[in-house]
């Protein structure tokens, strides 16, 4: 009788070595589901990168009255980024020293909107949203305007953005000034 138990100590019996390969998988499963969760905790913790200011050109570059579009390399991008480091804005001159500045993305699902002159409205082809020169909504999906950069004018007379990042509904570009509309 103690030759049967020395034998069964030996060698593994179909339970046991099920048992193992439960808890193996459940190891693993728990690893593979703590993963994200800890991207996402720690992720919280690091600061993001605050935007910076891009040049887009002097001043005199752009009309008053007209709209243009105007393409810039994104100053986050990495050396893998490849084409993807381009950006671009629709720069409105109102008058004298008055800008808007346009992310090309449209307010829905980030679609690149299209400038029409001769109509005068931006309009996004993936699902028909439409907006006014002035970047506010004229009809479709989109649920507000058009996002726009904060700007400013050097001492250069050089226009520049503050960018980096791209809008969400979330985290537009930027914040409405008091009194105005978001």
């Amino acid at each position: 009788m103690a030759e049967a138990c020395e034998k069964t100590a030996e060698n593994p019996t179909r339970r046991r070595i099920l048992e193992w390969t439960a808890i193996g998988l459940g190891i693993i499963s728990t690893l593979v589901l703590a993963i994200p969760i800890l991207s996402y905790l720690v992720g919280m913790l690091i600061r993001r990168q605050p935007d910076e200011w891009i040049d887009l050109g002097p001043v005199k570059k752009f009309p008053v009255g007209q709209t243009l579009l105007v393409e810039f390399l994104n100053p986050k991008a990495q050396p893998w980024d490849g084409l993807t480091q381009k950006a671009s804005a629709y720069v409105r001159h109102v008058q004298a020293e008055k800008f808007q500045v346009f992310a090309i993305n449209c307010a829905h699902l980030g679609c690149p909107v299209s400038w029409f002159p001769a109509s005068g409205l931006f309009m996004c082809p993936c699902h028909g949203g439409v907006y006014y020169e002035d970047g506010s909504h004229a009809s479709g999906p989109p649920p507000r305007g058009l996002f726009e950069y904060d700007y400013q004018i050097t001492a250069q007379g050089t226009l520049q953005i503050k960018g980096g990042h791209l809008p969400t509904l979330q985290d537009p570009m930027r914040k409405p000034r008091p009194g105005e509309k978001a």
